[in-house]
This record gives structure tokens, sequence and C-alpha cells, in this order.
């Protein structure tokens, strides 16, 4: 494995041998899959542009900024090292939440089928789909369909979503969004695993064997417990260092009654990051300085367990970005690890 990026499919706990066909080893029959080998933090990151709320994006995002931008930095993950890039999801936003949602979000399934024949290895993510929106088996189908044609680097990141007024003007209850969430994660399982979901066949089938990871969004309780029933891995929203280990323990404990064993391949988005000195005033809280001391306040994660970090990184322009993804792959990813066997 190179840098920050995850392995070949791998099953977790479960009943049953069988043989991996990816990585020709048997392994256990399992409820979840992990891509990432024990002791590495992986790293990856949300793509820039794509989604342009003035809350998590660089004011150059919003100046301007576009497809190139895009390719340039996702071009630049793919030669760093990085585990993923993301794109996020939202159909259409409210009027009165544009002032700081803003109206821009690339359609995700088109943003990642553009960017799989312009990068090799980088994995391709969501963060997250809003699964409710969607039937699931158009979910199975479209996912499974760009597992395919990109060689098996799919991640499905999965949330419950949030926007009530989007969920009315696409005619889904809002109130059930947690409940179709659960429901099409399980059909999207089935989907990719057997090809038939009631009397119904769903071809092609993902390139990933047994299945693509899938990763579960959010920070609320419920998206805890889904994490522990029914995910692969967590991306939280919002979760601040001081209470990861909180949610972590909650994630344990619900994990143990319900799939004692399971393996789950934990996530945090990180605190801005830049690496180095920088010519300008970063925003405050940001984890700066030499790659020696942004890895040693990073591996604090990987202390608690965390697998994966979603770096957010502090800058001005695409060409700082580029430049600061690739000196993190190239200086701190190496310097990155986690605790082994916390999960």
């Amino acid at each position: 494995m190179t840098g920050g990026r995850g392995g070949d499919p791998a099953t977790g706990p479960g009943g049953g041998e069988r043989r991996d066909p990816v990585t020709d080893r048997t392994v256990t029959g399992a409820t979840t899959v992990s891509i990432i080998p024990d002791g590495v933090l992986a790293y990856g990151m949300q793509l820039p542009v794509q989604a342009q709320s003035v809350l998590t994006s660089a004011p150059w995002e919003r100046a301007g900024a576009g497809p190139d931008d895009i390719l340039a930095v996702a071009q630049a993950a793919d030669r760093a090292g990085f585990c993923y890039v993301a794109g996020c999801d939202h159909v259409a936003i409210p009027a009165e939440r544009t002032g700081t949602m803003s109206a821009t979000w690339y359609h995700p399934v088109a943003l990642l089928a553009w960017l799989a024949p312009q990068t090799r290895r980088v994995r391709l993510a969501t963060s997250t789909w809003i699964a409710a929106y969607r039937h699931p088996l158009e979910t199975a189908k479209v996912f499974a369909t760009l597992d395919l044609l990109s060689g098996g680097r799919l991640i499905l990141g999965v949330g419950a979503g949030h926007l009530e007024g989007e969920f009315a003007a696409l005619g889904v209850p809002f109130t059930e969004r947690g409940r179709r969430t659960d429901a099409a994660i399980d059909t999207v399982i089935e989907a990719w695993t057997t090809g038939v979901v009631g009397g119904m066949h769903v071809e092609p089938r993902p390139h990933q064997q047994p299945r693509p990871p899938i990763w579960i969004g959010g920070s609320s309780p419920a998206a805890l417990r889904r994490v522990a029933t029914r995910g692969d891995g967590w991306i939280p929203q919002g979760t601040p260092r001081a209470e990861m280990p909180a949610a972590i323990e909650m994630i344990r404990a619900h994990r143990d009654r319900t799939r004692p064993g399971a393996r789950l391949e934990l996530g945090v988005i990180t605190e801005l990051v830049h690496v180095g000195r920088a010519a300008w005033d970063l925003p405050r809280g940001t984890v700066t300085g030499p790659a020696e001391a942004v890895a040693a306040s990073l591996n604090a994660y990987g202390a608690m367990g965390v697998a994966h970090l979603q770096v957010r990184f502090a800058t001005r322009s695409a060409a700082e970005l580029c430049e600061q993804v690739e000196r993190f792959g190239t200086e701190v990813g190496p310097l990155l690890h986690r605790e082994v066997g916390r999960w």
C-alpha cells in the first residue's frame, strides 16, 4: 500500500469462510467490508468547488473557480496517495438557505464518473449520498455501474439528509428519512451481493467483491446507531475532536449489541490543515507547522481508533490547494498511523 490509500476489499467478522477473489485469501463470511489495512491511518478529501456552502468552502472556490480546478485537485490527490476524493449531494436548495449553503452543488455521480477516467488509483466517494431521495434500486444500479467502470474504486457514503425544504420539493416525507435510508442500505447490499431483489434482477454487479464499502455519514444518535448496525465505516459531520471519543464509544457499544465483532472503519473530518509555514494569516484553529507537528496532531485521531481522515486544507487558490495536497502526501502521510486492535 502507498501513502493513505486503502487496500483491496476484505470482509469482517461473521459466519462461514470464503475466498476473497480480489485478495485471493480465505476470509470469514462478513457483515462488513474493510479497505484500510490494520495500523494504517488513511486520508482523503472532499473536492473543492463542487459544494459551495459558505460554511465549508474557501472564498476562492466561490470566486470563479470551476471544473478545471476540481480536476487539478483530484489529480493531485491521486498522485499524492490519497485514499479517496469525495463529492457531496444536494438536489435543490430552498431560497432562504442559499445565503449560507449557496445553490451550487454538483451532482456527485456525474462528477465522479467524469473524474474516473482522468484519475488512476484514488477512490471515488460520496460524502454523502442522500439515499432517501431515490428509489433504492436506482442507487444500487448507478453506483454498481460507477464501481464497474472505475475499476472498483467506489466508496458509497450514505446520509439521511437534513434539509426539510429539499425533501418537500422532492415529494419525500422528511419524517421518514431514517426508515427510507435504512431500507435503501439493505436493498443496495442485497442487489450488489445477489443481483436479485424481490424477484427483480439488477445488473451489472460492482467490480469490487463481495461489494463496495458503505460508510455512513452523520453525527446524530440515529446516525451513530446506523453506523453500528449497517455501516462499514463512518463519516462524521461536524463532530469536534473533543467529542469524538464519546461518539466512538456510542458506536462501539451499539455495535457490540447488534453486530458483535464487526470491523468498522471510522473516520473524522479534520480541522483545517496547512503544512509548513504560511505566508498569510491562517484561520483560527488551523493545524499547521512542519510535517512532524501536523502528523502528531492527526495521529491523536489514530490513537482513538480512527481509520481515515477527511482532510480540510486552509488555502487561497486551487494552485495552493494542489501544493498542500502534494506536501501532505509526501511529508505527512508517511508519518500517520493508528492504534492496532481498537476495532
